[in-house]
């Protein structure tokens, strides 16, 4: 489903980024989606190749690597790449934008030449570890320590449900350096291969499958003082704004599956027949669709209206807060509608809709569950 409403939040570079991204969609993932969300993994060289074609970091700065565009470029690209199948490999190219934005906020110049210009490259793979075994949307009670020993941090504890944790060449993890629930929280680098840091195991989930997911522990890992990203204490702040640009992505991520479970609706009910007719000329059916297309196109211009604010230098918050949280309940109720106008096909792990309905679920849960949101919601709305 395609609508001109919303053409005026894109110009001609947002709308030749969208073409270049659906071609290599197309070409470069339609192809092996299937494969690649049964094996659990894509290739690592999709990273370059995405890079080659300017679409892994679009709104990340020129002098490192990036499009130097705002978000809405990274709008476009998110939702062309969803499309292609493989919600699992879109994601898993994506989580440079949650992992490289405290260092370009609080690292020094050398700091980003070192691990955020290689990534933008393609030639390395970037993760953010925040979540741990016991703590989640609250990250004021996260535990893992670390502690200054002369030119090095000493890092212990365990993070979890961490994207491209398993294949991740450097990791931005968060720790705690200091008692004060927010001001005691700092970034760090950790490398592949640094001793005391490990992938304890892959973690197998419901949906994003080609998008690998990992617990990581950290025991007496001893980490460079260049690793320490910006002063002690600074991290809850950096983290704050980056979880705003994150849950925008995760609403955009809701709209486009949801969007494209209704494509994928439409072709089917003019092909499948039942009494003698495509299923889509039942009312029943008709009807359908035209609900599951008024809740996309609501959930697309509010995430639209948050993504333009954002690209104006603006906050978006608490809609932003709004938008992830009806994004993801219109994809869960448009995918699941998307398997019950499939029908028996719907429910074959062959079809995409299939693979969207499980992809959607965690919508609601990542990146800050629906209660949390609800919760700053109504903050920001002084209830």
């Amino acid at each position: 489903m395609r609508t001109s409403l919303f053409r005026h939040h894109f110009d001609e570079s947002h709308r030749a980024l969208r073409e270049e991204a659906r071609r290599f969609a197309r070409e470069e993932i339609a192809p092996h989606a299937t494969a690649w969300e049964e094996a659990g993994e894509f290739p690592r060289s999709l990273h370059l190749k995405a890079a080659q074609a300017g679409l892994l970091a679009p709104s990340f700065p020129e002098a490192l690597g990036g499009g130097g565009g705002d978000v809405l470029h990274d709008v476009v690209v998110a939702e062309e790449l969803l499309r292609a199948g493989s919600t699992g490999a879109a994601v898993g190219l994506g989580s440079l934008s949650i992992a490289l934005p405290p260092i370009l906020s609080l690292g020094t110049e050398d700091q980003k030449e070192r691990f955020v210009a290689p990534v933008l490259r393609g030639e390395k793979i970037a993760a953010l570890a925040v979540t741990e075994p016991g703590t989640g949307s609250d990250v004021a009670g996260i535990r893992l320590k670390a502690r200054r020993d002369g030119d090095h941090y000493v890092l212990d504890g365990a993070k979890t449900f961490i994207t491209s944790g398993v294949r991740g060449d450097l990791i931005t993890v968060l720790a705690r350096t200091g008692d004060d629930p927010h001001a005691g929280l700092t970034f760090f680098v950790v490398q592949r291969g640094t001793p005391g840091f490990e992938v304890s195991r892959a973690l197998r989930k419901t949906g994003w499958w080609a998008s690998d997911t990992a617990e990581l522990s950290f025991s007496g890992c001893r980490v460079p003082l260049d690793h320490r990203i910006g002063p002690e204490g600074s991290g809850f702040v950096a983290l704050m704004q980056n979880f705003e640009r994150e849950r925008l992505m995760l609403a955009v991520n809701g709209h486009a599956l949801a969007e494209a479970a209704l494509d994928e609706s439409m072709a089917y009910a003019k092909q499948r027949e039942a009494f003698g007719r495509p299923i889509g000329r039942f009312q029943v059916i008709r009807h359908k669709i035209a609900e599951m297309a008024t809740a996309v196109t609501s959930a697309k211009a509010l995430t639209y209206a948050c993504a333009a604010r954002m690209a104006a230098g603006k906050g978006a918050s608490p809609e932003v807060f709004m938008a992830k949280n009806h994004a993801a309940m219109v994809a869960r109720e448009v995918c699941w509608q998307a398997v019950q106008i499939h029908g028996g096909m719907g429910y074959m792990r062959e079809t995409k809709v299939e693979r969207w309905a499980r992809d959607a679920r965690l919508l609601p849960i990542g990146g800050g569950t629906q209660e949390i949101m609800n919760e700053l919601i109504a903050r920001g709305l002084g209830a």
